[in-house]
């Protein structure tokens, strides 16, 4: 298996052998929307929360006589039948939306992610990206050189003048191996790996 190795002005100067287990697999759609799911559910917070029938700010005075009237009987306004009255099955603050996945699954997932975005060509190499200086133009400007808009790049080892120089940026993400996450790797339209981050992904997902 073999990737396209990009210069400085973003085009295919060589190819690059890479490991079929991790670039090479076929892909499983059911496996990527499984793992992109519960990723996103693993993230959320239990914070909202919802008033039931006794929380609910209400009078226990019987609204109205219980024969006579035509309407069904009450007993009183916190009825969830009513308007403002409690919930049947409330939201709590301690719900549990976490979804387990098997990390033999997760491993699949993110390789097959990774071949069918090599497929598309929409994942490329890059020798390395080095910043002598935490400026935010300079790797704008590099990115733009490339002609890359919506990139996330995964490198070996991202040091303070790259962290500094790329989180102000627009549609731009530079992780590490280890932080790379489905959702984001669907998300932009280009992937660049560096050559050393190329072992580790193996090392990760193989």
């Amino acid at each position: 298996m073999q990737l396209e190795l990009l210069n400085d002005q973003g085009q295919g100067a060589s190819k690059l052998d890479v490991p079929e287990t991790v670039f090479g697999r076929e892909y499983n759609e059911d496996l990527v929307h499984q793992i992109v799911v519960a990723y996103r559910a693993n993230g959320r917070q239990g914070t909202r929360a919802q008033k039931d029938r006794q929380q609910v700010r209400h009078s226990t005075k019987k609204p109205f006589k219980q024969k006579g009237t035509g309407n069904a009987r009450a007993g009183m306004t916190s009825s969830p039948l009513w308007r403002g009255g409690g919930r049947i099955f409330p939201n709590m603050p301690d719900e549990n939306f976490t979804q387990k996945i098997n990390k033999k699954m997760y491993r699949a997932g993110m390789a097959s992610i990774f071949s069918q975005l090599a497929r598309e060509g929409r994942l490329a190499v890059v020798d390395s990206l080095k910043l002598e200086s935490p400026k935010t133009k300079v790797l704008a400007d590099k990115f733009k050189a490339m002609n890359l808009q919506s990139v996330m790049v995964i490198a070996e080892e991202v040091d303070e003048n790259l962290y500094l120089a790329s989180r102000n940026l627009v549609n731009v993400l530079v992780v590490e191996p280890r932080y790379a996450d489905p959702v984001s790797l669907v998300h932009y339209k280009k992937v660049i790996v560096t050559k050393g981050a190329i072992d580790k992904l193996k090392e990760m997902f193989a």
